[in-house]
C-alpha cells in the first residue's frame, strides 16, 4: 500500500516534579536540604530512514506519545528522563504544522530529523534553593508540560528521473524493464494508481532511481484525475523522461497530448518547465511510430528518442543519455553551490 499523506497527533511527555527532602543520617548534625531533580520529558521526533518508500508504515498509528520524566528523589537522585519517540518517515517527506500550516522542515536525506513536541522539563528539587540565608529551603518546582501538536506529513518521492505522460503511455512497462520494479501493468489506462520506484543500475559505478509518475490527464493541475496527488513527485526529479504514444487507444493527437501535459506541469509549478527533458516516442514496434516522432520535431525542433519496452529497443541508448545529462545536472548544481560560497565569502569580507 503507497500512502503519501498521513496526520498524527504528537503528544510530548511531561517533566517529573522536583523533590522536597532533608538528609536524615547518623553523624550529620546538619544534613540539609537533598532533593534531586525531575527528570526531563521525552520528545517526539521524525526522521527520515532510507529504507522506507511511502508513509504507510504509521498509516494507522495516529497518536505518538513520548514519555514522563520520573520525579525526583532524596539523596540527590534525579529522576529518569522519559523514552524519545522516533517516527521513521521516507526521505522526502515534509513535516508541517497542521493546525497553522507553516513548514517544520523537509527531511531530504537519509537522517534528517526535527523534534515536532519537545518534552518537558523536569522541576527543580528543594537543593537548587539553598542559599547562605535560606539553608532549610521547603521550595521545589513541578514538573513542565510536554508540547502537544498535530502534524502533517506529506511525502513528495525523491528520484533522478520522472517519468510522465498520458495514461497507457507505457511508462510502468519501460519501468520494469529498466528497473528491478515489479509495477502493476495492463492494456487499460489508470492501470497505475500511484508512483512507482525503481533503482537502476550500470555495472558497479552507476546507479539512479527512476520514479514512474501515474497519467496525467487535462485539468491534472486543477486536481481532476487526482493530479495533484501525481504532479507533486514530479517536483523531486532531475530529469524527465516524457513518454508519448504514438497510436493512443482514445484516438488523440500524439502532438496535442505532449502539449497538454507540458501545460498541466507548467500551471503546477513553473519551474518544470527548466527540467531537462528527453522526449520519447514509446512503443515505436508500432507502425505510426516514426511518423510520430517526425511531427514532434518538425513542431518543436528538439531530438526525440525512439523507444520499445517491449522489444528492448532504444533503451540502450536512453539510458546512456539519463546517465550524461545527470552528470551534468550534477556539475552544474556543483557550480552553483561553489558560486554561492565565493559570494558568501566576499560578503563576509570586511570593506577596506
Amino acid at each position: 500500500m503507497f500512502v503519501d499523506r498521513v496526520t498524527i497527533t504528537c503528544e510530548a511527555g511531561d517533566g517529573g516534579d522536583g523533590c522536597m527532602s532533608f538528609r536524615r543520617e547518623a553523624h550529620v548534625p546538619r544534613g540539609g536540604p537533598d532533593g534531586g531533580d525531575g527528570g526531563h520529558g521525552g520528545d517526539v521526533i521524525v526522521k527520515a530512514e532510507r529504507n522506507l518508500g511511502s508513509l504507510a508504515n504509521i498509516a494507522g498509528h495516529r497518536h505518538w506519545r513520548g514519555g514522563r520524566g520520573e520525579h525526583g528523589k532524596g539523596s540527590l537522585r534525579t529522576g529518569k528522563c522519559g523514552d524519545k519517540v522516533v517516527v521513521l518517515v521516507p526521505p522526502g517527506t515534509l513535516v508541517r504544522d497542521a493546525v497553522r500550516g507553516h513548514l517544520l522542515k523537509d527531511l531530504a536525506n537519509d537522517g534528517d530529523e526535527v523534534v515536532v513536541a519537545r518534552g518537558g522539563q523536569g522541576g527543580r528539587g528543594n537543593k537548587r534553593f539553598a542559599t547562605a540565608t535560606h539553608q532549610a529551603p521547603r521550595e521545589f518546582e513541578y514538573g513542565g508540560k510536554g508540547e502537544h501538536r498535530e502534524v502533517s506529513l506529506e511525502l513528495k518521492l525523491i528520484a533522478d528521473v520522472g517519468l510522465v505522460g498520458k495514461p497507457n503511455a507505457g511508462k510502468s512497462t519501460l519501468l520494469s524493464r529498466m528497473s528491478n520494479a515489479t509495477p502493476e501493468i495492463a492494456d487499460y489506462p489508470f492501470t497505475t494508481k500511484y508512483p512507482n520506484l525503481g533503482l537502476v543500475r550500470l555495472g558497479f559505478e552507476h546507479q539512479f532511481v527512476v520514479a514512474d509518475i501515474p497519467g496525467l490527464i487535462e485539468g491534472a493541475h486543477a486536481g481532476i484525475g487526482l493530479g495533484h496527488e501525481f504532479l507533486k513527485h514530479v517536483q523531486r526529479t532531475k530529469v524527465l523522461v516524457h513518454l508519448v504514444e504514438p497510436s493512443p487507444m482514445d484516438q488523440s493527437d500524439p502532438i496535442v497530448n505532449y502539449r497538454q501535459i507540458r501545460e498541466e506541469m507548467r500551471l503546477y509549478d513553473e519551474s518544470l518547465m527548466d527540467r531537462p527533458e528527453i522526449v520519447c516516442v514509446s512503443k515505436c514496434e508500432l507502425p505510426d511510430a516514426e511518423a510520430a516522432a517526425e511531427l514532434l520535431i518538425e513542431e518543436f525542433g528538439f531530438p526525440v528518442m525512439l523507444i520499445s519496452a517491449a522489444t528492448g529497443k532504444g533503451l540502450p541508448e536512453l539510458t546512456q543519455r539519463l546517465l550524461e545529462t545527470l552528470a551534468e545536472e550534477e556539475q552544474r548544481a556543483d557550480e552553483g553551490a561553489a558560486l554561492s560560497a565565493e559570494a558568501k565569502v566576499s560578503q563576509d569580507e570586511p570593506a577596506d
